[in-house]
């Protein structure tokens, strides 16, 4: 039987899903963005994936380190993957712009820890 991956790798997934999409959005305006359906997809799939691990994060962990808004990328995850008729580009974006950095920093200093 397989172990199930520790917070710490937990992490590293939101790191590596939060680097993909400062890739894949760097020096993309709003208009493009908004035009390219794969864009927007790739970047939808890497935002699950940092709401999925967010969610696999052992509570004691997320109790432990308030300083991520756990509840809300969470809560972004589930809109994104069951709410998907109501996902809007704007939301979306403002996301990247401007949560998207902060959450990085605080990522890093958790998986330095």
């Amino acid at each position: 039987m397989r172990e199930k991956p520790k917070d710490n790798t937990r992490l590293r997934h939101m790191l590596e899903a939060i680097n993909n999409v400062i890739e894949f959005t760097t020096d993309v305006t709003f208009e493009e963005y908004s035009r390219n359906k794969i864009l927007r997809f790739a970047v939808i799939k890497n935002l699950e994936i940092i709401g999925e691990a967010a969610y696999l994060i052992t509570k004691e962990f997320r109790e432990e380190h308030q300083e991520i808004a756990w509840n809300e990328l969470i809560g972004m995850r589930h809109v994104l993957v069951h709410g998907y008729y109501q996902i809007r580009d704007e939301i979306v974006w403002g996301t990247i712009q401007t949560d998207l950095f902060p959450l990085k920093d605080k990522i890093e200093r958790l998986i330095c820890k």
